[in-house]
């Protein structure tokens, strides 16, 4: 019996002690645990996005007094950026395709109402604040060939129209005559200087040093687009007179393609370029862009710049739709365009003030890392 007691009086005195020590061990081992080490993110040098819309067009005429024709038009954009900034670095590319039909009762051809391949990289280092070094790459064309239809004056055939006869699709088509192409004409340059960048919405670049080549692959639309005479034919007196009766006869031609033949497929250009860049996002649905270059070639007339101001509007008008106006304007005074009014005072065409826009409704879809 005191064994007994002396056992169950005890017992409570080691069940507290063992509960101590394994208290006291669990805290040791809590505490000599390693530590969760916290994942450190990697520095993000790159951004990229992607843009694409797809806008439609249709207008219907059901015996409308007023006349007009039933239209379709359809079109494609996209707008790419991959952009770098690493400490005093900056790299930024930006890649712009537009491509589109339309399709007009009154014309019963497909035409292409826009069309361009845009493509810019501009690398800078910090000097200052708000001032970079930079050099800016940009080349500029389009994919495919764009036709003039005037309205056909005899048949595909060469017959005369009779009377009350409206021209066919065959007879339209013979009539077309070539306007631009793939790398007629391109404009590709790298320009040397600084970059002004006082905000995020704005920057200028002035490069006193740019020079790129003007290309235009087809000879038919050479002269159009100012393209010089090929050496052997600057200076006509260094001819012999079969070479000059024959390179007057071709000249009075008027065969543009034979014509073509005498003047330089590309010619160099160097001079300075002024580039100025706004993207203002009013809010959440709404965002303007506007690109101005200005370029002054100092080879050729220096105080002629040429000018292209692109504009853009997008609405955002649900999640994935958007109503865009998008306005181009260009000034080359080595242009050269026709026009039927003034054909007898100038005709060979005369540089003129180039202006497109566009409205647009259509699916739009954003990428973005």
């Amino acid at each position: 019996m005191t064994i007994l007691t002396v056992l169950l009086l005890g017992l409570p005195s080691f069940a507290q002690t063992d509960a101590q020590k394994a208290a006291a061990e669990a805290a040791k081992a809590l505490t000599e645990a390693p530590k969760a080490e916290q994942k450190v993110e990697k520095p993000k040098y790159w951004t990229k996005s992607l843009k694409t819309q797809i806008n439609f067009g249709q207008t219907g005429l059901t015996n409308w007094a007023a006349g007009g024709d039933n239209t379709v038009s359809l079109a494609g954009y996209v707008d790419a950026h991959g952009n770098y900034k690493k400490d005093a670095i900056f790299w930024n590319n930006r890649l712009q395709l537009d491509y589109g039909f339309i399709y007009a009762s009154s014309k019963p051809i497909l035409q292409k109402n826009t069309d361009r391949i845009y493509f810019e990289s501009s690398w800078g280092y910090q000097a200052f604040k708000s001032l970079y070094m930079s050099a800016n790459y940009n080349f500029r064309s389009q994919f495919s060939n764009t036709w003039n239809y005037p309205t056909p004056s005899q048949k595909a055939n060469g017959d005369p129209f009779e009377e009350g006869y409206d021209p066919v699709r065959e007879d339209w088509l013979a009539a077309k005559s070539l306007a631009s192409g793939f790398l007629a004409p391109a404009y590709t340059n790298l320009a040397l200087g600084i970059d002004w960048k006082p905000a995020k919405w704005i920057s200028a670049n002035f490069a006193p040093l740019t020079g790129g080549f003007v290309i235009v692959r087809d000879q038919s639309l050479r002269k159009n687009y100012g393209m010089p005479l090929r050496k052997k034919y600057q200076d006509l007196g260094d001819l012999n007179e079969s070479e000059k009766t024959r390179y007057d006869e071709d000249m009075a031609s008027g065969n543009a393609d034979l014509i073509g033949s005498y003047y330089k497929g590309s010619k160099f250009e160097f001079g300075a370029q002024l580039k100025v860049n706004l993207a203002v996002n009013i809010n959440n649905n709404f965002g303007y862009t506007s690109q101005l270059v200005l370029f002054s070639n100092y080879l050729d007339d220096p105080l002629n710049m040429r000018v292209n101001w692109d504009n853009r509007f997008d609405w955002k008008l649900a999640k994935y739709f958007s109503l865009t106006v998008v306005t181009n304007l260009i000034y080359d005074e080595n242009v050269m365009i026709k026009n039927e009014k003034d054909l007898d005072e100038y005709p060979n065409g005369r540089a003129r003030v180039q202006f497109k826009e566009s409205i647009a409704f259509g699916f739009t879809w954003t990428i973005a890392k």
